[in-house]
């Protein structure tokens, strides 16, 4: 898997359209003790490279290790299967992820508290990822 650093994170989101895709799985590993692991498993759109092709589909894997907190919450009247927004930021030694509207403008930066009032989301030491084409 690839590890994402702290000043890599806007270059990464360039990579991927995560908004529009597709939220598969979110698995949360237990590695004994109090070692928590969590990956979102989702299938999203490459950036555009050549304006004469559409964009491919692929599957993104976003795992946090070190995790030190997380939340997903489902209400019934709202389907979770699509990402509506999705923002990754670095805050106080841990990266956050969340996959779900957190209610701010595109230009604006989420903060500690904007992660924590969001339905989905993880935060942990390390965030590492990887990409398969889908079958």
């Amino acid at each position: 898997m690839n590890r994402v650093q702290p000043h890599e994170i806007a270059k990464f989101l360039r990579l991927y359209r995560l908004i529009g895709g597709r939220l598969r799985a979110v698995k949360v590993v237990h590695k004994g003790g109090r070692v928590v692991a969590v990956e979102f498993r989702t299938r999203v759109r490459e950036a555009i490279s050549d304006l004469g092709k559409d964009p491919r589909y692929v599957k993104l894997r976003l795992r946090l290790d070190g995790v030190e907190e997380f939340r997903f919450q489902m209400r019934p009247s709202q389907p979770k299967a699509k990402i509506t927004d999705a923002r990754i930021g670095y805050h106080n030694g841990l990266f956050f992820v969340t996959l779900d509207s957190v209610g701010l403008e595109s230009s604006e930066m989420a903060q500690v508290f904007d992660f924590r009032a969001s339905e989905v989301y993880a935060a942990g030491r390390e965030l590492f990822w990887d990409v398969t084409e889908p079958k």
